[in-house]
């Protein structure tokens, strides 16, 4: 080609908007191409020792407090738990409930449905399940009322049948309003998702308090948006002794990076609020659930489910309950695979729950 012809004052302007935006497309896909291998690549900072519990346990100690850094860390900055205020919510034979609001950060409220089963005051106090909600959703939906598709299934009631006392935590629940907090939250160095997991252990310290309900006993459960606050806070509270995450698990690094007509990606999303600085490439599900090893773990994932290709989530779980099989405590990785979509299976919930939180 003549030299000439590369010569800017020799061509138009069109034709110059044309090779800058060849530029930018070719630009573009060499930056995505290397930021989606970065994120997908493998995790590099796991050094696991299955030799006992106790060794294990410290071998993914600074990960576990790693991941705590990622989330971001909050404090009540002298805020303490005073003032609670209680206001009924249901009172009936089938069981009794009140909503609970005290102040866990300056000017900031934490509300919750507390729900206790029938009889509960007649025997020794019952184990409580922490029952999120999702996007979209309301503690109402945990107890039945605005779901209109059954998503939720009467969660919060089949747990209380089953003789658990549910709490069922507010947040913020619209994509959009999570996005706008979730900017505000990464300008401040933490996350949305680190505050209301500080949230969370303020409420938990809450429940230590009352005495008709047997806080030492806990689980957590939830599903969608419940179902990511199940398995990202279980790992950094302790206290939570089994957990259930439904409509959520999911083989995070190409639900996060990797566009498939077969399932919806992130990445192809205006939702903000699922992005967490630092979270890949290591803490995909299964390295989380890791950090929730050995304590049971129950993941509820419906083939019908747009969130995931469910072969790709028993890809994912193959690599969880690995952890488990080689502590020697399989049978507390549980994956329920059902032919359903986005929704709860109260029953088997209720069933893991009664096996590892009435021992």
């Amino acid at each position: 080609m003549d030299a000439l012809l590369d010569d800017v004052t020799r061509k138009s302007d069109g034709r110059l908007q044309t090779e800058f935006d060849d530029f930018q497309r070719v630009y573009s896909h060499e930056l995505e191409t290397f930021l989606v291998g970065r994120c997908t690549g493998p995790a590099l900072g796991w050094q696991r020792d299955y030799s006992d519990v106790a060794a294990y346990l410290e071998s993914v100690k600074n990960q576990r407090e790693a991941w705590r850094d990622i989330l971001g860390r909050f404090d009540a900055d002298g805020v303490e738990i005073e003032g609670v205020q209680i206001r009924p919510f249901h009172e009936g034979d089938d069981y009794r409930a009140e909503w609970v609001t005290f102040e866990f950060l300056p000017g900031v409220m934490s509300r919750a449905v507390v729900a206790l089963p029938p009889g509960s005051d007649l025997g020794d106090p019952p184990p409580v399940v922490i029952c999120q909600h999702g996007i979209g959703s309301s503690p109402f939906h945990i107890f039945g009322r605005l779901d209109e598709h059954g998503v939720y299934d009467r969660a919060g009631l089949v747990l209380l049948d089953a003789g658990f006392a549910v709490v069922a935590p507010v947040n913020r629940t619209t994509g959009p309003g999570r996005g706008r907090l979730e900017r505000l939250a990464h300008l401040s160095g933490g996350t949305l998702y680190g505050l209301e997991c500080y949230k969370l252990e303020r409420l938990i310290d809450y429940l230590e308090t009352r005495s008709d309900l047997d806080a030492a006993r806990l689980g957590m459960s939830g599903l969608s948006l419940g179902g990511a606050a199940t398995l990202l806070f279980t790992p950094a509270v302790e206290r939570i002794r089994a957990a259930c995450a439904a409509a959520w698990f999911n083989h995070r690094k190409r639900k996060m990076a990797i566009p498939d007509p077969r399932y919806s990606c992130f990445l192809d999303t205006t939702e903000y609020h699922a992005f967490i600085p630092g979270w890949l490439p290591d803490f995909s599900d299964s390295d989380l659930v890791s950090l929730i090893c050995p304590r049971p773990f129950m993941a509820q994932v419906g083939k019908a489910d747009g969130i995931a290709w469910w072969p790709f989530v028993e890809e994912e779980w193959r690599a969880a309950a690995a952890h488990y099989e080689k502590l020697g405590v399989g049978e507390r990785a549980e994956l329920v695979l059902h032919e359903s979509g986005h929704e709860f299976v109260p029953s088997r919930m209720a069933e893991f729950f009664r096996r590892w939180l009435w021992a």
